[in-house]
């Protein structure tokens, strides 16, 4: 096709998907990724609700990757940044503090376990949870002097450097050289796909032991860590909620030896799992925490949270250009203040039960669906080849090919929903936090349409 009729053509698709689509393709990296399974144009938002180009309005059951905890525009979020925008104020300051800055980071020391809120400091990151990953690492390292640390298999921390080197996800990592080096991964609780072969309280009672023998073990091979890094849900690596025992075996253990804890909480945090912090669950108190994505009130904010105990560290030591987004800190008081909510938390839960109840009621009926997990509105549905052949525990293999497929029919149906986990197979929800009753049933009944067909296949 020649050069002026290839831009006639782009010329009359003007304003449509394929228009956008094809720029983009044209001149973005082969890196992006969200454009491939979603190909539209965004052009308008509100709620639990987008709107590409072309008029076509879908359920938005991603949203920002956990990023929106109350959806697109949320009018009071909204109208605390064109207040902050209209005052003359400052919306762009390093780590040089506001009144603004101030109310944040009150804000968020208000709502800490008292144990660490009477002891914390705060560090404000680049705008990027990978960066909180790598700074916290950086933090502990210089506390302690010591170079090793321990991650999790099924983890995801960023997609920097030292926070890949702490991921498990392979894909991400078999071409990149030279990653940080002395990172351990220990076995994660996973019931449906125990490490160990055997599941449920004995998989459990399996990982804390050989959490806490290896670490104790003088012949494990391993030096005294710097740090301990997990995720009271593993997110990316598909909805994997870390059991009570578990999370309390590891804090009880890295207290006695004196292993600074990290509890990643970009993901799981503010209010996703029905709790404010997903640790809350097991009544613990970490030394350092990350927090990211929702934060922010939509926009872009990082922040490292950890026991003053640990701050050694010279001036300068952890730096980035955009640490001071004074609008993300407006927004995210406001945000804060809402979620933190008792009966803001209380219906977060209600809503992940209807979810996990419809779905549960789905796996019955098909034969792709393997398990149901999560907590609050994190919730992930592992797809499995039914003609698979099982494991010693019973479970078929995970399919990401059946899971494209969902998720790809499920666009088709105007429903916006995200994939992660092992090869892809796991559907995960993160929807609005604020979400209705009525849009949860609406994207249920799509999910679930979409599924039995693709079951259909597998008959």
């Amino acid at each position: 096709m020649g050069l002026h009729v290839m831009e006639n053509v782009m010329l009359e698709q003007k304003g449509t998907n394929q228009y956008y689509i094809t720029r983009q393709d044209s001149t973005e990296s082969n890196a992006r990724s969200y454009p491939r399974k979603f190909p539209f144009a965004l052009a308008k938002a509100q709620g639990s609700w987008i709107e590409d180009v072309e008029g076509n309005k879908y359920l938005d059951f991603l949203c920002g990757a956990g990023t929106l905890a109350l959806g697109h525009n949320d009018p009071d979020l909204n109208q605390a940044m064109v207040e902050l925008l209209t005052s003359g104020a400052p919306l762009h300051t390093l780590d040089l503090t506001t009144p603004t800055k101030d109310e944040f980071v009150q804000t968020v020391i208000s709502l800490l376990p008292k144990e660490l809120a009477e002891n914390c400091k705060i560090q404000f990151c680049s705008p990027s949870g990978t960066d909180a990953t790598d700074a916290a690492i950086k933090l502990c390292k210089t506390a302690t002097g010591r170079s090793s640390v321990i991650a999790f298999g099924g983890g995801y921390h960023g997609m920097g450097h030292g926070a890949l080197a702490c991921t498990g996800n392979l894909n991400a990592k078999n071409k990149v050289n030279g990653l940080m080096p002395d990172v351990h991964f220990f076995p994660f609780p996973y019931s449906y796909r125990c490490p160990f072969g055997l599941g449920g309280e004995q998989g459990v009672k399996a990982a804390c032991n050989y959490f806490e023998r290896t670490l104790k073990d003088p012949e494990s091979g391993i030096t005294k860590p710097a740090c301990v890094i997990l995720e009271p849900i593993q997110g990316e690596g598909g909805v994997v909620p870390a059991p009570i025992e578990f999370l309390q075996t590891v804090r009880r253990v890295t207290k006695e030896l004196d292993i600074p804890l990290i509890v990643d909480e970009i993901q799981c945090g503010i209010g996703r799992s029905g709790k404010l912090f997903a640790f809350e669950y097991a009544d613990i108190v970490p030394d350092v925490i990350l927090s990211s994505k929702a934060i922010g009130g939509s926009q872009p904010l990082s922040i490292v949270i950890y026991n003053k105990k640990l701050d050694t560290w010279t001036p300068g030591a952890h730096a980035g250009t955009f640490r001071g987004n004074q609008l993300a800190m407006k927004a995210g008081t406001v945000l804060l203040k809402k979620v933190s909510q008792p009966k803001f938390l209380q219906d977060v839960s209600k809503k992940g039960e209807l979810i996990r109840s419809r779905l549960i009621a789905l796996k019955e009926k098909v034969s792709i669906i393997g398990d149901i997990r999560g907590q609050g509105l994190m919730v992930g549905t592992e797809f499995v080849d039914p003609k698979g052949q099982k494991d010693c525990m019973g479970s078929l293999p995970a399919c990401g090919e059946i899971a494209a497929k969902v998720q790809k029919l499920c666009f088709e149906n105007f429903l916006v929903v995200e994939k992660g986990g092992r090869n892809g197979s796991v559907m995960r929800c993160l929807c609005a936090l604020n979400i209705s009753e009525e849009d949860v049933n609406k994207a249920m009944d799509i999910f679930e349409k979409c599924v039995l067909q693709v079951n259909q296949e597998y008959k």
